[in-house]
């Protein structure tokens, strides 16, 4: 028995095979189609879909037999994916020295006549055969060849296709991980940038919002309440001798003191107010739809609050307030915090601890 040599480009062949992810796997109809056709336009008992492996010959279509492999030395594929353009035609086995002696012939399934084409893949790489078989001797004119060799396309392009199909499949699983690398930097991204929105907005230290977006929450609602004249207050505060409790206790219980002074002012309004820090331990309420009695009570409300806490260091703790309301003579934004800054300096001016008003000197207090 003589064995066929190996093809030059074996190393690459074999990767190639084992790319295609057919080896072992079950029977596909597109396959056996084209084995059965080709027994019966031939009138052979045998027809197969041939694939050569490393050590092995193993079918992935089998018409008329009971194997899935062979040995490969055994093979008589081997031989054709190594012939001239690709095709071997064996019309009595026992005639040729290359099979007289190869136990298929010899031996079950007792070959005698054989004829195959190769099958490429797309790189012109061989893979296999597509083949025919008989038990007796026979022969294949020209015209048959032919119609062997369009079977055997039509099995090389079912390889193919399936070839195909194994890249669309990588391709889908790679664009689908990006997909979820991409969603997963689209989240982390998110994520960061609400935390960036909350960083430009809130107060780092009491958690209300900061100076800028007190500001600009201030200047949304003075426009909507000129537009439908509504009714608009703001209450500026500030928590009475703090520089004391900074200069008794240090600076993180000074801070400590504020984050509470911002929690005590929080709980104090009403759902639609808004609370910033609008610098060292001043803070800015937006009072919309706040008439100035409704704006008097929210200030008291808060100066209670906070003056009523139990206070350890310093053992009592006050704010001042001052209120301002929107009126037909108030022209900006800051026009109506000038007036409410003013209203908090008369309150400090007037002892602490006290509510004062940007429109008129009456005031309240706690004393």
């Amino acid at each position: 028995m003589k064995i066929a040599p190996l093809p030059e480009d074996e190393a690459q062949r074999l990767q190639a095979l084992r790319d295609l992810c057919v080896l072992d796997t079950p029977p596909e109809p597109a396959f056996d189609a084209l084995t059965a056709l080709a027994a019966q336009l031939f009138d052979m008992p045998v027809a197969l879909v041939s694939l050569i492996d490393e050590s092995r010959q193993w079918f992935k279509s089998v018409h008329g037999l009971c194997l899935r492999e062979t040995r490969r030395d055994a093979a008589l594929c081997t031989h054709t994916i190594v012939a001239p353009r690709g095709r071997m035609v064996i019309e009595d086995t026992l005639n040729d020295p290359r099979f007289a002696d190869n136990p298929l012939v010899v031996g079950a399934p007792g070959i005698r006549f054989y004829a195959g084409v190769t099958l490429l893949n797309p790189d012109g790489l061989p893979l296999g055969t597509f083949c025919l078989i008989d038990f007796k001797p026979r022969s294949l004119d020209l015209r048959q060849l032919d119609q062997l060799g369009a079977l055997a396309a039509q099995a090389e392009a079912q390889l193919h296709l399936r070839m195909r199909v194994q890249q669309l499949h990588a391709l889908t699983r790679e664009l689908r991980q990006q997909h979820e690398l991409l969603e997963r930097q689209r989240q982390a991204l998110q994520a960061r940038c609400e935390e960036l929105a909350t960083e430009v907005h809130v107060d780092a230290l009491t958690g209300s919002g900061n100076r800028r977006a007190g500001e600009a929450r201030l200047g949304e609602e003075f426009a909507l309440a000129s537009r439908l004249q509504l009714p608009l207050s703001v209450c500026l505060i500030d928590v009475d001798h703090f520089k004391d409790v900074n200069d008794s206790y240090g600076h993180p219980h000074g801070d400590e003191v504020l984050r509470r002074v911002a929690r005590l002012i929080g709980e104090a309004l009403r759902a639609s107010d808004y609370v910033a820090r609008f610098g060292g331990e001043e803070f800015l309420v937006v009072l919309p739809g706040a008439e100035p009695a409704t704006a008097r009570a929210v200030a008291e409300r808060i100066r209670t609050h906070v003056a009523d806490a139990h206070w350890e260091r310093p053992p009592v703790l006050t704010i001042s307030a001052g209120i301002a309301s929107r009126s037909s003579t108030t022209t900006s934004p800051e026009h109506l915090l000038q007036q409410a800054d003013k209203a908090l300096y008369r309150a400090k001016a007037g002892g602490r601890n006290r509510v004062e008003s940007g429109a008129a000197p009456a005031s309240t207090h706690g004393d």
